[in-house]
Formats: structure tokens, C-alpha cells, sequence
């Protein structure tokens, strides 16, 4: 149960990360000298459990959508989370 717990808190807080992330890389896109978040971390955010939220912030703010790498992995890297999400509720939780 405690591991369900982390897993699910940990991409709660992570996904809230990468949206306010992108939120403030879709500002500092519309305004000259300012500094970008580089797509990499963006990327890094989502493998570590933020797809969610960075998938919800590309729709939300209009952002990274022309790029076919993010609209073709963030919302599969999104699927692999809730798959290990599904197996850990069958595996921790429902025992």
C-alpha cells in the first residue's frame, strides 16, 4: 500500500511540475531574451513521472504541439506511467 501511496503522490507532484514548467517555457517563448526551459528536461520531467501534467500543459498553453517527438512520446511515456500504475494497484493494493 505505502509504495502505491509514493508512486501515485510522486506522480501527482511531478505532473504539476511539468505543467507549470511549461507554462512558464510557453512565456519565456513569447518574450525576446528571456530564458527557455530546454526540451530535454521537459522530456526528463515526463520519463520521471510527470507525462501527465506536461501532456495536459501542451494542450493548455498551446505548446511544443508542432514538435511530432512530444505529441508522439509524451502521451506514450503517459501510457507506460499508467501501466505501471495498473500493476502496482494489482500487485500492492488489491492483495
Amino acid at each position: 500500500m505505502f509504495w502505491f501511496e509514493l508512486a501515485v503522490g510522486w506522480m501527482a507532484f511531478l505532473s504539476a511540475t511539468a505543467f507549470f514548467v511549461c507554462l512558464h517555457d510557453k512565456r519565456a517563448a513569447r518574450r525576446a531574451g528571456h530564458r527557455r526551459v530546454p526540451e530535454k528536461t521537459l522530456f526528463l520531467l515526463a520519463l520521471a513521472g510527470g507525462a501527465g501534467g506536461l501532456w495536459a500543459g501542451m494542450y493548455a498553453f498551446r505548446h511544443k504541439t508542432r514538435h511530432w517527438y512530444f505529441v508522439l512520446f509524451v502521451p506514450l511515456i503517459f501510457l507506460l506511467q499508467c501501466a505501471l500504475l495498473a500493476f502496482l494497484t494489482m500487485r500492492f493494493v488489491l492483495v
